[in-house]
């Protein structure tokens, strides 16, 4: 963003021209998500919008990473829900989690569905990758099956890359996630986990 809005006025006129956005991506794909159509769509003159998103990868960035933000949320909630209560089927809770975060998330499935991500967002990506990953760990660790080590942050890393990417295929295939596949990510998940778990 050119600049980050500080007063609450400020800041509501900037979750309006994201939520304009956000319909645009939606209802029509990356390629609408131009400065003068989502100013248009958020009733705002172009200059409005300038002041905060100049640019489709400035629009594109701030999406983003307001998905990451409200899926880094679900992952804190699950980590502190882990510490709180004993879960039989970790991977079944995650698993199920994630997908229902694709189901209501349009925006974020059409987002990475299309082709106009930037070199900024993919970076912010894989940053969120880890910090999944590191909620991966904080759940394994509360639910007391692993120790804290270099090893299982590594493994936790790679879990969260297998998840997103058959999630990803799952949601590509049907807008509620191919079931089957759902369940397969489940069992192959689940015996990398006893792998893991097996080393402690």
């Amino acid at each position: 963003m050119r600049r980050t809005p500080r007063q609450a006025r400020s800041r509501a006129r900037l979750a309006l021209l994201l939520e304009a956005a956000e319909r645009l991506l939606v209802d029509e794909g990356v390629e609408a998500l131009t400065t003068t159509r989502v100013a248009a769509a958020a009733k705002v003159s172009v200059g409005s919008l300038y002041q905060y998103l100049p640019d489709r990868g400035a629009i594109i960035d701030a999406l983003a990473a307001g998905y990451f933000a409200r899926l880094e949320s679900v992952m804190d909630d699950l980590a502190r829900s882990a510490a709180q209560e004993p879960w039989d089927d970790p991977v079944g809770v995650l698993v199920d989690a994630y997908a229902g975060i694709y189901r209501t998330e349009h925006g974020f499935r059409a987002l990475w569905f299309g082709s106009g991500l930037t070199e900024q967002t993919r970076a912010a990506d894989r940053e969120h990758k880890r910090r999944m990953a590191d909620g991966i760990r904080r759940v394994l660790l509360a639910l007391e099956v692993a120790r804290d080590d270099e090893a299982l942050a590594r493994s936790c890393h790679a879990a969260i890359l297998a998840a997103d990417a058959l999630a990803q295929e799952a949601f590509r295939r049907d807008p509620q996630g191919d079931a089957a596949l759902l369940a397969e990510a489940k069992v192959m998940l689940r015996g990398y986990l006893a792998e893991v778990t097996a080393r402690y």
